[in-house]
């Protein structure tokens, strides 16, 4: 027991399932096992903008999974189809190529299979350059990516669906997408970048920073810092803090040399063990033993450290802040 939190008892807190209630849908969800997801950087000049490129494969013929509380996506569907649950009770088709907004919560997701999937995370900074989207107004959606980039992102998808059909892998469907969405970036507001790395110094800084540090640090009024903040990263800071902690605890934990010293400094990130669950069950979508036991899950992976680019590379390192706990 170490700050009020038991994190064997934590970590075994386990449902197998999720129920309807709150979460879309009911039923068993797709071992983990059956998954395959290959990661493919970026070239340099797009780091910034994508955090990384991907290649997913599921051969099962009806699918159900958890989306992490995410970044923004650009996706070609490869093979089949599904829908998205979002908070609020409402649901979003697929579509061949579709832009997923960046998420407030956990999103369950079914998909008729076999269901193969070529996709982009994309950086704050990469969501406004290539969409120009309120990432705040246009949060938890799937949207078909024409309408939001252009009539070139029906033609990337129907060239990748070519080259998938004649045989190219992970690789070099990658690459084809880093070179299209390299066309389509925009500038984004100079003022704008350098509040964007205030962020990312910020939320750096600790697993739980203080507001009224990044509010110091901002070239802007609290205000309209909490403004563009929502703009850029979809949510306002307070909010945005819960969920990068949460998702960065859940990351480090399901490391397999973490130390049990370390998993207790991390658990002292939150309030206390309730509080620990509750977070991490709402923005990653299950509890954290599920995910720690899980080492093939699809959420480990889409978890991995190396997502939170945006974040500094040393915060692995950082002990857990003594800032303000958010126990509500």
């Amino acid at each position: 027991m170490v700050g009020g939190i038991d994190r064997h008892m934590a970590l075994n807190e386990e449902p197998r399932e999720l129920q309807s209630a709150g979460y879309g849908f009911s039923g068993d969800l797709t071992p983990q096992s059956l998954f395959v997801l290959d990661y493919h950087a970026p070239p340099p000049s797009l780091e910034k903008f994508i955090t990384t490129l991907y290649f997913f494969r599921c051969d099962e013929a009806k699918i159900r999974d958890v989306q992490p509380a995410a970044v923004g996506h650009f996706m070609v569907f490869l093979q089949g189809s599904g829908v998205m649950h979002f908070p609020g009770g409402y649901t979003d088709p697929s579509h061949t190529v579709s832009l997923m907004s960046p998420c407030s919560a956990a999103v369950p997701v079914e998909v008729d299979g076999p269901f193969h999937c070529v996709g982009a995370a994309l950086s704050p900074l990469g969501w406004a350059a290539l969409t120009g989207l309120h990432a705040g107004e246009w949060a938890d959606r799937l949207l078909p990516a024409a309408d939001h980039v252009g009539a070139e992102a029906a033609a990337i998808g129907e060239k990748l669906l070519e080259a998938y059909a004649s045989g190219s892998g992970g690789p070099v469907l990658c690459e084809r997408l880093a070179d299209f969405l390299a066309t389509k970036l925009q500038p984004v507001n100079p003022r704008h970048l350098a509040l964007l790395s205030t962020v990312s110094e910020w939320l750096s800084s600790s697993f739980d920073p203080p507001l009224d540090d990044l509010f110091a640090a901002s070239a802007y009024s609290k205000r309209q810092t909490q403004r563009l903040v929502e703009r850029y990263f979809g949510l306002p800071p307070r909010e945005l803090k819960r969920k990068y902690r949460a998702l960065r605890v859940v990351s480090l934990l399901a490391q397999p040399d973490i130390g049990e010293e370390r998993a207790d400094e991390l658990a002292d990130c939150f309030y206390d063990q309730s509080h620990m669950i509750r977070e991490i069950r709402h923005f990653a979508g299950r509890t954290p033993g599920f995910l720690v036991d899980d080492g093939t899950s699809i959420l480990a992976a889409l978890l991995d450290v190396k997502n939170f680019r945006e974040i500094k590379p040393n915060v692995a390192a950082l002990p857990p802040g003594s800032g303000e706990n958010d126990s509500q």
